[in-house]
């Protein structure tokens, strides 16, 4: 027996009586079950919809620009001046990572200087460089160098030349020159050099100064004689200031230098004697500095004698008069003072930034006490251009007036031998 026929089911599974009735329009689909994800996804509520926060958009740097202060806020305005204790004001930072940050003080606008990058300045240094010279402006970092190499002319430049080399056997704790116990040897061609540069930039008057030299006998006061003679051999006109140290307190030595033929003699005390153990290398001494520059004076009575003085340390009114007073009892010509700034965080910290104000009380006080000069400013240093040019007129007056005495004594001589 034959076996019946299966119906035929459509695509939705219902009995069609043809084959044809699936493309019907009157049958319709069975709804079924829809399918659900694994993960079910709810659909926010009305209420919440309307109390869900739209995404911010990231702030960029346009927008913090556009609400910042514009153009006519800086040019506009007629706002009356800050007052002296307001501009002075010094401002803090907080700086380092988070969790590990510190406050630092900025540095006041009084002490800033601009980048050196003039056609002179690079003119110096190339000079330098070619005879193997050093200058105190770079080894100790001195803000003032885009001043004093960035002159007009090279005449108009100022650069204070190191001698013996560029390694200190002293390490006191403001200074950046590099130190060592067994520096290199001196160089024999320094002082021809050296003599050769200066009177290569026709300068009119140039500051000399060195390393200390402990592992030398003389602590290197003949090379530094030698250099000056030489100078004076080759531009008897050039006005020299030596900056020299203290020989180890070796009087015979200063005396030498004394003597070889230069203008101005120059000694830094560099602070209160209170303060000098903590600043100045153990083998600096404040009673040490005063016989230098006594010595000097008593060796040449016409010779020039100057000192500079830090500021900012941590020393008080009273310990700066007490060594004013006792500069002026060895009968010191000049004095500076300037702002103590810190080379680099291995040294010693600024204790205070003193105000351009209380600069100029000392300028006056200093020449109140009868100093012949006082050059006193934050950015005044040792061997500070502006002084360089009063003392240069305050030498050439005193060598006119020589001059002319010299002349008044022979027209006498000469009128006496006529009417006897």
């Amino acid at each position: 027996m034959a076996a019946p026929l299966s119906r035929p089911r459509c695509l939705h599974g219902l009995v069609s009586p043809s084959p044809f009735s699936v493309f019907l329009p009157s049958i319709a689909p069975i709804s079924r079950a829809s399918r659900s994800f694994a993960t079910a996804i709810n659909e926010p509520s009305a209420t919440e919809s309307l109390t869900h926060k739209p995404r911010v958009r990231p702030t960029k740097f346009v927008d913090k620009l556009n609400t910042g202060p514009s153009f006519s806020d800086f040019v506009g305005g007629n706002e009356p001046p800050l007052e002296p204790p307001e501009a002075y004001a010094l401002k803090t930072a907080m700086v380092g990572p988070k969790g590990k940050q510190k406050e630092i003080t900025r540095l006041p606008s009084w002490l800033k200087t601009p980048i050196p990058d003039s056609s002179n300045y690079k003119k110096i240094k190339n000079d330098l460089r070619g005879l193997n010279l050093h200058t105190v402006c770079e080894e100790a970092r001195c803000p003032n160098i885009s001043d004093c190499w960035g002159g007009s002319s090279k005449s108009q430049a100022t650069a204070t030349i190191m001698l013996m080399g560029d390694t200190c056997t002293r390490g006191c704790r403001f200074c950046s020159v590099k130190t060592s116990k067994a520096p290199p040897p001196l160089d024999p061609h320094e002082p021809e050099h050296t003599a050769e540069a200066l009177s290569r930039w026709g300068l009119g008057y140039v500051v000399l100064t060195s390393v200390d030299r402990d592992d030398l006998a003389d602590g290197g006061a003949r090379h530094f004689a030698e250099t000056v003679m030489k100078i004076k051999s080759k531009a008897p006109g050039m006005l020299v200031e030596c900056l020299t140290g203290d020989y180890a307190g070796d009087l015979e030595m200063v005396s030498l230098v004394a003597r070889s033929g230069l203008d101005v003699y120059a000694h830094n005390v560099e602070t209160v004697e209170a303060l000098t153990p903590q600043v100045r290398d153990r083998r600096a001494k404040f009673r040490q500095s005063l016989a230098v520059l006594e010595a000097a004076k008593a060796a040449r009575p016409s010779l020039i004698t100057k000192t500079s003085i830090m500021l900012g340390l941590g020393e008080n009114e009273e310990q700066l008069w007490a060594t004013l007073r006792e500069l002026r009892r060895i009968d010191v010509d000049v004095v500076t003072f300037g702002q103590y700034m810190r080379p680099t965080k291995r040294h010693m910290p600024v204790h205070e930034y003193v105000t351009p104000e209380v600069f100029e009380l000392w300028r006056q006080r200093a020449l109140g006490m009868g100093f012949l000069y006082c050059a006193s400013g934050p950015l005044v240093r040792s061997s500070y251009k502006a002084g360089e040019a009063f003392i240069e007129n305050v030498l050439k007056k005193r060598k006119a007036g020589r001059h002319e005495t010299a002349a008044a004594a022979m027209a006498e001589q000469s009128v006496s031998g006529m009417s006897i």
